[in-house]
């Protein structure tokens, strides 16, 4: 008998399943989002096909395919609520489903199919979420606004940029749900190199945010459910950085998060996640091609070459605002030696640093493994921040 827990680690001794299993699992208390016995079911089906990642994609996806005839039913039959969680579930599961697909026009359809169903489930779940576009120089940014409900008048309004490989339709539940009920509009973007952006229009991550950041404040201010002076920036996980970046060169943002800090030497991380796919591709919570994709490179020697940008040594001294930084001390994606350098070299009289131990219930990387413990810490330091 063993007091392991596979809670965190599903798939023991492969970091790289476990970490995807685990943030489907993470979605959970989120608006019927998931279903741990649908997401156990696939996972036992999966036991003994480690790393097959068409079996993966397979099974995913069958069991999104098998929800949505579902929700079509129900429908169909005018049972719009049960139509939508059943969307919703569906849509997650594509979701996890595409995450081993290289990039290409299997990758495309399954990820158009993932939003589709999403956006099914959240618009008939959620009558206070509306899809937005936010114009971003040639093009536009898709985006979703919830906006709080049952108040009237502009409201403080919180601008979220996903994670690698995260995408809007989570963070507008994980973050978004917390918010409005807290009386605060959530405007969950998808910038470069993140979700339907990249997935479907093919814009890649750059390491120059502060672009998108100062569009996204441009939407929200226009918009008359907002109060353009309290307007706040966040970023989780590799959004982090891009938190940081926006804080440092859109002074109109009344404050910064960054929900996990992001490397502070991202071209040396990928050159030793590089050298860890060598040696055993399980040994890291990244794929082999997802770095170079986002980064729109052919090789991952490219991707490294352009992660020499993305850093904040050089401009964390330009954040003035009040700037937030939340970190697992246990994080095993992102060390938390880099949420303390990104703390030292912020500008900022006020700054403030928050590192979750495990005595706080959460060891891991976006407390994916207890995410309301940090959603409270974050929703409490902005209401005290912004008044």
């Amino acid at each position: 008998m063993t007091n392991q827990s596979t809670w965190i680690e599903h798939f023991p001794g492969n970091l790289l399943w476990s970490n995807a299993v685990l943030m489907t699992k993470a979605m959970a208390p989120y608006g019927g989002s998931v279903a741990l016995a649908e997401i156990d079911e696939v996972c036992q089906r999966l036991m003994d096909k480690q790393i097959d990642h068409e079996a993966w994609q397979t099974e995913w996806c069958a069991l999104g395919a098998r929800l949505e005839k579902v929700a079509d039913r129900a429908a169909a039959e005018g049972r719009g609520h049960t139509a939508g969680n059943y969307y919703l579930r569906a849509g997650m599961y594509y979701f996890t489903g595409e995450r081993f697909i290289p990039p290409g026009p299997l990758k495309r359809e399954i990820g158009r199919k993932a939003l589709e169903l999403h956006h099914a489930g959240l618009l008939r779940r959620y009558p206070n979420m509306e899809k937005v576009e936010v114009p971003f120089e040639a093009t536009t940014l898709p985006a979703l606004l919830l906006k709080a409900p049952g108040v009237s008048g502009p409201r403080p309004t919180i601008v979220v940029f996903d994670g690698m490989d995260n995408c809007k339709e989570m963070s507008v539940l994980f973050n978004g749900l917390e918010f409005a009920a807290r009386g605060w509009n959530t405007l969950a973007i998808d910038g470069p190199g993140q979700g339907e952006s990249l997935r479907l229009r093919e814009l890649y991550a750059r390491h120059d945010y502060e672009v998108a950041g100062t569009a996204a404040y441009d939407y929200v201010a226009r918009r008359p459910e907002v109060d353009a002076s309290k307007v706040v920036v966040m970023g989780y996980s590799f959004g982090g950085y891009y938190a940081g970046r926006v804080a440092a060169f859109e002074p109109r943002y009344r404050a910064g998060v960054a929900f996990a800090a992001l490397h502070w030497d991202l071209a040396a991380w990928q050159r030793e996640i590089k050298r860890r796919h060598e040696q055993d591709p399980t040994n890291t919570a990244q794929s082999n091609f997802h770095f170079r994709w986002i980064m729109g490179c052919e090789t991952i020697d490219e991707a490294i070459a352009k992660a020499e940008n993305f850093s904040l040594a050089a401009v964390a001294a330009r954040i003035a605002m009040p700037f937030l930084i939340v970190h697992a001390q246990t994080d095993r994606t992102v060390p938390v030696e880099s949420a303390h350098k990104l703390y030292a070299a912020i500008a900022s009289p006020r700054k403030h640093l928050k590192i979750f131990t495990p005595e706080d219930g959460t060891r891991y990387h976006v407390q994916a493994d207890n995410r309301q413990v940090a959603v409270d810490y974050i929703a409490d330091w902005i209401a005290a921040t912004i008044g």
